[in-house]
């Protein structure tokens, strides 16, 4: 069984549960994605399936992928990435793969990219205090001290500083599906995800839940 698939991050709203709750969820457009390369322990040493999403013009991309794509169907795809598969062979070229794979109630890992919030201090960056406001008071937003001066005599590493914030690859694990609408190959799941609105995400099956 394939165990991922590509999707887009629309926006969040809420839905209720049998027993009255409500419960706030992130709506992923997941799929269709369609399977453009298939690789084998055979040929390239591990199973997995090299699929593709999204729509793009067929002048937006390179010849060496036209002729890529050109074997699965001739489909110009937005992106595309791999997915651990169990068995390769029950899967064909120009196949296309809907979020079924999946179930209510199962528990998923979505990977997506952060907002980038640019160059930030350490207030916003890492939640530190700050100094005094009262007057007189000379480390308001600043670090502080950042190491010794003797020895080391050096900055150690790891130290939080100032920095770009956000902007990064992160997982968020053990995320549970709370309703799939495969007719518009939508899935709610419950809690936020990382990125923003029509960012991309990949939601996989775990391999330890919780």
């Amino acid at each position: 069984m394939c165990k991922g698939l590509i999707g887009k991050k629309l926006g969040m709203t809420g839905v209720f549960a049998n027993d009255g709750t409500y419960v706030p969820v992130t709506v992923v457009k997941l799929g269709p994605c369609v399977v453009t390369q298939i690789k084998t322990v055979a040929n390239d040493g591990y199973n997995s399936l090299q699929v593709g999403f999204g729509e793009k013009k067929a002048k937006n991309i390179t010849n060496p992928l036209k002729g890529h794509f050109k074997k699965s169907g001739g489909g110009a795809f937005e992106v595309i990435r791999e997915v651990d598969v169990e068995d390769p062979e029950n899967y064909q070229l120009g196949q296309v793969i809907t979020p079924e794979i999946f179930a209510i109630g199962e528990k998923v890992d979505v990977v997506g990219k952060t907002k980038g919030r640019g160059f930030s201090g350490v207030i916003k960056r890492h939640g530190f205090a700050g100094g005094r406001m009262s007057h007189g008071g000379d480390c308001k937003r600043i670090p502080g001290s950042i190491g010794a001066s003797a020895w080391p005599s050096r900055v150690i590493k790891g130290k939080k500083m100032p920095g770009q914030y956000g902007d990064t690859r992160k997982t968020v694990r053990n995320m549970e599906i709370v309703d799939i609408r495969a007719d518009e190959n939508l899935v709610l799941i419950k809690g936020p995800l990382p990125g923003s609105r029509s960012g991309l995400v990949m939601v996989k099956k775990v391999k330890f839940s919780k």
